[in-house]
């Protein structure tokens, strides 16, 4: 889950906000605002670099979530093993490598810069329930036909039961209205430059882009009658264009403790609860994280042991939809004929296509009849507009 998100949501409920009936546009404004640390940290059974994200809650007006700065944070085990971590791109990452293991406590410790301290309970990890499989099926779900992928696992022990999931999507992206060439500017006139087509020299046909999931997804299986999971991750429409060549998603599951998935639920709920501007709002959520100097400040986040485990799958959408059309491109790729001249006439448009391409908003498509210039948004014609032409090294 993303840390603004994270931020940005309790911000909700630690603050009021002034609203007025009136239906002319109203800037909104923080009314008051209480400053709290707010923390992200969960490390797993996996050997690696375990990170934890540190930040400040901000108010409705600003950009963003402030990464808290300068911290000293270490977690410690029951044996007295201590990992330090460090500050990193704005992550505090552990120097070294390690993992939970069962059977041993670990504790969170944040001093940050002006002094004041903060400690987590001590948390130990759940059992391990690895996720067996992931399957992309056609499914009609709220009347609407596209691609449902579900995850699925099982622990014949009954000992998992709490599961938090996570996914990354990755999809190919083709440029509807590439070309092999591009518009360069020259010419000893600025303000009329000669226009001329050449090679292109790096990728912008072909590219890949990468989502990353931010709702809260949460299943317990002390519900049923069997610690067995068959959850429905995500689903796409037929008419998502990330679904057009290839598609891929990496499914992480947690298993957690009863207390973390609690905490996730709760979560869960004030953000889906209706109007989160209502000015009755749901109050604080409390963690497991607290401040040493004063018991009585607020402290956001959760301090998460978890087993993990992930599943890649890939499909095309020949293979689920062959013979049908494709969704729709991420954008309308409408042309716009245009001539390429300067003077009082209305139909010269020089100005717009020199503004067009040093903005990069659009991109020559059709050059043959030179003045005349076939003209479409940038995006279609270029995907590292938008997106990456690098292969993800895990691209099958």
């Amino acid at each position: 889950m993303k840390i603004k998100f994270l931020t940005r949501l309790t911000l909700l409920l630690l603050i009021g906000v002034s609203l007025t009936n009136c239906t002319d546009p109203y800037k909104m404004q923080t009314d008051t605002f209480e400053d709290a640390l707010v923390v992200e940290a969960t490390i797993t059974d996996v050997l690696q670099k375990q990170t934890v994200k540190l930040s400040r809650t901000y108010r409705f007006e600003d950009f963003g979530p402030v990464t808290e700065e300068n911290a000293d944070v270490s977690i410690i085990d029951s044996d007295g093993n201590q990992y330090d971590f460090i500050e990193q791109n704005n992550v505090y990452t552990s120097v070294n490598e390690f993992k939970a293991v069962p059977g041993k406590q670990y504790q969170l410790t944040i001093i940050t810069s002006d002094g004041k301290k903060y400690t987590s309970t001590q948390e130990i990890l759940p059992t391990a329930s690895p996720i067996q499989d992931v399957v992309a099926n056609v499914e009609t779900v709220n009347n609407v036909r596209g691609v449902e992928i579900r995850a699925k696992s099982y622990d014949p022990s009954g000992n998992s039961q709490y599961y938090r999931f996570e996914y990354e999507e990755t999809y190919k992206v083709i440029a509807p209205k590439w070309v092999s060439v591009e518009a360069k500017l020259s010419g000893p006139n600025p303000m009329q430059p000669i226009i001329t087509m050449q090679p292109r020299t790096t990728e912008a046909r072909v590219c890949y882009s990468t989502d990353k999931s931010t709702e809260i997804l949460l299943v317990n299986t002390n519900e049923g009658p069997e610690d067995r999971v068959d959850f429905p991750v995500r689903f796409l429409s037929r008419q998502n264009y990330s679904i057009s060549h290839r598609y891929s998603i990496l499914v992480r599951q947690y298993v957690q403790n009863a207390h973390a998935y609690n905490y996730y639920k709760a979560l869960k709920r004030m953000s889906g609860s209706g109007n989160i501007l209502s000015p009755n709002q749901p109050g604080f959520l409390n963690g497991n994280i607290k401040s040493v100097n004063n018991p009585t400040e607020k402290v956001i986040g959760y301090f998460d042991v978890s087993t993990v485990s992930t599943k890649r799958i890939f499909f095309n959408y020949t293979d689920l939809f062959p013979g049908e059309p494709l969704p729709a491109y991420k954008v309308s790729c409408n042309e716009q004929v245009l001539n390429y001249c300067f003077s009082s006439d209305p139909a010269c448009k020089g100005t717009s296509i020199l503004s067009y391409l040093n903005t990069n908003t659009m991109a020559m498509y059709l050059f043959d009849e030179a003045p005349i210039y076939t003209m479409v948004p940038e995006a279609c014609a270029d995907c590292t507009s938008f997106s990456s032409n690098v292969i993800p090294p895990f691209w099958e």
